[in-house]
């Protein structure tokens, strides 16, 4: 008779931690995904690495007599990883009574994670599984059974085309599952029962829908097999064949096709003579990161994180496994850096078949490039450019068409820029010095792919809004210059009226993510994004506005920690840990960033200085298992919540464009530049402002002055004449745009006018619209 079990009358579902201490994939057909935090599984992903199939798996270790353990409550669990080119993990629980060691292996062949096991210590202690299903993210119609199949005891749970087998052998061929038992989360779960009892005395065979556990006393050594598939008796079908290969066979071939990859792209002779070991070893799990974070079902899909963050509290549905495109990008340069010329081509690919067809990619999407946020950040639609070109440099495109993308992406940025809808934090619209370093890059970058008119337009446009960074995004005499003792630095973010009144930057930036935002004018703001230019080109090391905006940003941005330096966002930043160290709940306060320590690092390549130091932090930044956190705990230790100073804070863990990053400074170092720098864009400017005879004209940018002998340029979007004249309408003409591909242009004959003559132009689109406004530019005295 079925016994089912008592349903919970209050959910509320959150994921696992997102410090993980290890994450792992097999290279072989299976399309299975784990995690490791606290010293437990945590989430699992199948078939694809954005969909999540359980909560976490972890034990209980009791002795039936009243005593009991979960393990991930025990402090400091040991995670062994003898091969830094093997994401194997051998984890171990100490306990006055008992030691619990175990290892994880994904089954290389089959959709299966193995956990092989071992308990040592007192005779009277029992391990006991509790494995908390989510079988497709879902917390609210997960079914679960304690069942038999083909004879063998198994624990099971389905959830629509997703099905889910815990089952376990001995070291002998036995099944294994000793007694069982289903619930639901918080109200009949085993956890609950040993909270209550002691001990485990329910066995329920019937549980759900809702979010669901599955639980089982266990020998004290054996094999687990958690089988995923598109039905529970695939999955059951599939576990016990992986149990029958048994766990040594599955862990050789795993480790043999990790090896064989890292062999595939060794560690040059020059790179491994000047990596000191610490900084090798963290190179290697790097690598394994990049490599980890791919899908198989989408080659070249590689998500942020396989975590989410804050998850002990957050009930996110996309948490950090979904694609940024930009993310996406700067871990393909890490894998061109390191040789893996087919993995970055696959990045690419998959970048051309998700683009919109107006030129920009979403904000983030799933992998199957359905959009989760639809924000738009312009610098998301410039990497892919400049992907196309750097595999294009190294001889790597192959015959990948990447004309038709770069066209698009091209037309999408001259449209829409210089102004972004999001920074890269994705927070607040404007104009934004990073952004444009890299939209500015991918013009120059991508012109070669354009014909000659759209070629000739992608270059006015790169060299124009070059010319104009300071203008834009440079403050002088501010605040914050007056407290440093600085002339001026850069902006964290100038609101987009500075296109049209020079005094925009005192307007107000709103900071989102503060319960208290600050109303911080622009000029008080400063983030490290100005040293993009640098790296790519745009402005050397030593001109005196960046070098002076380094002074800003290292005196309010860094913290010094245990680890080493680390940078914050911007200023007043509240994307982090409140101060009593709670998870971020929509506000709270930025803590450092690694991957900022990264981002310092180039730029003291770039000022001729040995980035080993920031290598060094990074490396002591990462987690117990070798992983670069998204953000480090710089504040007073709160040892309750496991936060101490230079160590990994709650955020994400691994953030893979920290890892991407890594990998990149350590060939940087080598090289004496940015390995990433855009090849044709420092070429071009080789760190300095073009110098420009024209102005242009556009519906965002609209200029009240020029100076004598310019040449005015106007820029629209679709076909149009100008009605010009000057000096109050005077000798009225006519002149049609031409279409340049990425917009149309026409040419104002304003060369020959003298200072102080006012010129006066309306616009007339062809399908038959006047612009509705007159517009009135005065010629001023100098020249260009």
């Amino acid at each position: 008779m079925s016994c089912k079990a008592p349903s919970a009358t209050w959910r509320h579902p959150v994921w696992s931690t997102a410090r993980k201490d290890c994450v792992g994939t097999a290279l072989g057909t299976s399309k299975v995904w784990f995690t490791v935090g606290y010293g437990i599984i945590t989430e699992v992903f199948y078939p694809s690495i954005d969909i999540p199939q359980i909560r976490d798996l972890g034990f209980i270790i009791a002795d039936d007599q009243g005593f009991w353990q979960e393990l991930k409550a025990l402090p400091e669990p040991h995670i062994d990883l003898h091969d830094p080119r093997v994401p194997l993990p051998t984890i171990t629980h100490h306990h006055p009574r008992f030691e619990m060691t175990f290892r994880v292996c994904p089954d290389p062949q089959r959709d299966v994670l193995l956990i092989d096991f071992t308990l040592r210590g007192d005779s009277a202690m029992r391990p006991y599984v509790l494995c908390a299903a989510r079988l497709g993210e879902d917390a609210q119609r997960n079914h679960a059974w304690v069942d038999t199949w083909a004879g063998r005891p198994v624990l099971w749970a389905e959830q629509g085309p997703f099905g889910l087998t815990l089952t376990c052998r001995t070291a002998s061929g036995d099944a294994a599952l000793v007694r069982s038992s289903v619930g639901e989360v918080g109200a009949s779960d085993l956890w609950q029962d040993f909270h209550q009892h002691g001990r485990m005395s329910w066995q329920y065979d019937e549980a759900g829908p809702g979010e669901v556990a599955l639980a089982a006393e266990l020998p004290r050594s054996g094999t687990l097999a958690l089988g995923l598939g598109s039905s529970k008796e695939a999955a059951a079908t599939n576990a016990w064949s992986s149990l029958a290969q048994g766990f040594g066979p599955c862990l050789n071939l795993y480790t043999a096709h990790w090896q064989a990859w890292h062999d595939a792209h060794p560690l040059s002779a020059q790179l491994a003579r000047h990596l000191p070991a610490a900084i090798e070893t963290l190179y290697l799990r790097s690598a394994n990161v990049l490599k980890i974070h791919e899908d198989r079902t989408f080659p070249g899909a590689l998500v942020a994180s396989l975590s989410i963050p804050w998850g002990e509290a957050n009930d996110s549905l996309g948490g950090y496994h979904l694609v940024w495109s930009r993310d996406l990008v700067e871990s393909a340069g890490a894998l061109l850096a390191m040789g893996a010329h087919i993995e970055a081509r696959q990045v690419l690919t998959y970048l051309i078949s998700t683009q919109q067809a107006d030129g920009h990619w979403f904000q983030n999407q799933w992998l199957n490039g359905k959009p989760f946020w639809q924000g738009v950040q312009l610098d998301e639609a410039g990497f892919p450019v400049l992907l196309a070109a750097a595999l294009d440099a190294q001889h790597a495109l192959n015959d990948v068409p990447i004309h038709g993308m770069v066209f698009r992406a091209l037309r999408f940025i001259v449209r829409e820029g210089p102004v972004t809808t999001q920074d890269r934090w994705e927070e607040d619209s404007g104009v934004n010095a990073f952004t444009l370093a890299v939209a500015i890059a991918a013009l120059v970058e991508g012109a070669p792919y354009l014909d000659d008119k759209a070629r000739t337009l992608a270059l006015m446009v790169a060299d124009h809004w070059n010319r104009h960074i300071e203008a834009w995004t440079y403050a002088q005499g501010s605040e914050l210059a007056h407290q440093f003792g600085v002339t001026g630095h850069y902006i964290r973010m100038t609101p987009a009226d500075i296109l049209r009144d020079s005094h925009a930057e005192q307007e107000t930036v709103p900071i989102k993510n503060r319960s208290d935002n600050p109303q911080l004018a622009a000029d008080k703001q400063i983030s490290n994004d100005f040293l993009q230019l640098v790296r790519y080109g745009l402005r050397r090391a030593d001109d005196p506005r960046i070098a002076e905006s380094v002074v800003v940003m290292d005196g309010l941005l860094k913290s010094d920690t245990p680890s080493g330096p680390v940078w914050h966002r911007y200023n007043d930043d509240g994307y982090g840990e409140h101060v009593d160290g709670s998870p971020f709940d929509g506000s709270g306060i930025g803590r450092g960033w690694p991957l900022l320590a990264g981002e310092r690092g180039h730029y003291a390549i770039c000022a001729g200085e040995d980035p080993l130091p920031y290598l060094q932090a990074m490396s002591r930044m990462a987690g117990v298992g070798g992983l670069l956190p998204e953000q480090i705990w710089d504040s007073p230790a709160i040892p309750e919540r496991g936060l101490f100073p230079g160590k990994p804070s709650g955020s994400a863990m691994p953030l893979v464009w920290a890892h991407a990053e890594f990998i990149k400074l350590c060939h940087s170092r080598i090289l004496g530049y940015p390995v990433d720098r855009p090849v044709h864009t420092f070429a071009r400017y080789h760190g300095l402002r073009p110098h420009l005879d024209f102005r242009l004209w556009t519906l965002k940018e609209r200029p009240r002055d020029m100076k004598a002998n310019e040449e005015l340029r106007v820029m629209l979007p679709a076909p149009f004449i100008v009605h010009f004249g000057h000096n109050g309408w005077q000798d009225l003409t006519d002149i049609p745009s031409e279409n340049y591909g990425l917009a149309h242009l026409a040419i104002l004959p304003t060369r020959t006018m003298t200072a102080g003559t006012v010129i006066d132009f309306t616009i007339h689109w062809v399908d038959g619209a006047w612009l509705g406004e007159d517009i009135h530019i005065d010629i001023t005295g100098g020249s260009a």
